[in-house]
């Protein structure tokens, strides 16, 4: 196919940091974009041709998008799924598809898909709320430890509960959830899988993530993870066979558990670009977000070979600071070769907040392990 950008207008809902990394592509093949977002001071409204204020969550606000755009990307999963389904009517493109998407904004539907298609998860339990669990926890059919998640609008460790005392049953999470079983866990692994429109799919190498024993998000990660060719290829398997089971079309970011007997067990997926896949724009030849562009237009999938070792550090606001932002030991920081500083451009800084990553590349993890620590100790967002 030809590329003529002034006929292409592509959509992006919300417009915070990965929003913003699409529209960065979109703009480096010239084509106009148009956001959509509460904040008209968000990360990617910069980057719009349009912008339009307005919140995914309401259909009504979607409809504005009719006639604007023959494309859209969503930057998070949680959006009015009777919009996305009026605008797919009209012929606009949407990634990922709203059928799909509809099945992923609950976390009980997406663990019954799971179970209905055999993908390997940790078993668990729908409840109403914390009334349930408890009954459910006298009568012996839940028992301690366990994890609790609230079946919709949780991310980056909100709607997530540990539950390992009986203590801890004061404050459970309110609202219908899913009650899980701990997994005795080596290794939280994630894979973006990506899927062409002519039926073919493409995989990133897997990543290990190490999370923040606080906020409970990701703290940095490392690519390519530290597993062995066996256990590359069962969580490669297993990412793919998740991606057949949802069939978003584009980017499918699998979130896996590798236990210390060697299992592996998915834990959630999101169907879009993936903070775990932010390391891609520099460490492989094309990243993640070329690729979702790539299928959104109907292009062919490009090549997910790691370039390089890579570890990726998200940049968080320090805790005790909330206001304008202000980056210590940045210049510090550039004074070493192949470490990529991406600020988001978000106007306040909070505790834990993500505020931006860094890239970095290296020969070895022993290389990347000591560029890590050099940028988490170095690297500050203050006030």
């Amino acid at each position: 196919m030809d590329l003529i950008p002034s006929q292409y207008r592509l959509g992006i809902t919300a417009g915070g940091q990965l929003g913003k990394m699409l529209a960065q592509v979109a703009t480096a093949w010239s084509l106009p974009v148009v956001v959509m977002d509460p904040d008209p001071h968000c990360p990617a409204s910069s980057l719009a041709q349009v912008f339009i204020q307005g919140n995914q969550r309401l259909k009504e606000d979607l409809h504005r998008l009719s006639g604007q755009i023959q494309f859209l990307a969503l930057e998070i999963e949680h959006v009015d799924i009777e919009g996305l389904q009026d605008l797919q009517r009209q012929g606009i493109h949407i990634l990922p598809d709203p059928a799909s998407l509809a099945i992923i904004q609950d976390k009980g539907l997406q663990k019954m898909q799971m179970l209905s298609h055999r993908v390997p998860t940790m078993p668990f339990q729908l409840v109403d709320g914390p009334e349930e669990i408890i009954q459910k926890l006298k009568r012996g059919e839940i028992s301690l430890p366990f994890i609790q998640k609230t079946r919709k609008a949780g991310y980056d460790g909100r709607g997530v509960k540990r539950v390992d005392k009986q203590s801890d049953l004061a404050d459970l999470l309110e609202g219908p959830s899913v009650v899980e079983t701990i997994c005795d866990i080596d290794k939280e692994l994630s894979v973006i899988v990506a899927g062409g429109v002519d039926g073919t799919i493409a995989i990133y190498p897997p990543v290990e993530m190490v999370f923040h024993p606080e906020a409970h998000l990701v703290e940095y990660l490392l690519c390519p993870a530290r597993i062995d060719e066996e256990q590359r290829q069962l969580v490669n398997q297993v990412a793919q066979q998740t991606y057949w089971a949802f069939r978003p079309g584009g980017l499918l970011a699998v979130e896996m558990f590798l236990d210390k007997q060697g299992n592996c067990w998915v834990n959630e997926v999101a169907p879009r670009p993936h903070n775990s896949g932010h390391h891609t724009i520099e460490a492989c030849i094309t990243s993640q977000y070329e690729q979702q562009l790539r299928c959104l237009l109907g292009l062919p999938l490009g090549d997910t070979t790691l370039i390089k070792p890579s570890a990726m550090v998200n940049l968080l606001g320090e805790p005790g600071y909330v206001g304008v932002p202000r980056y210590t030991g940045f210049a510090e920081v550039l004074k070493w070769p192949e470490i990529y500083v991406h600020i988001y451009g978000k106007p306040e800084t909070r505790p834990f907040r993500k505020m931006g990553h860094v890239t970095i590349l290296g020969n070895d993890v022993a290389e990347l392990e000591k560029k890590v620590q050099f940028v988490k100790q170095t690297l500050k967002v203050i006030v």
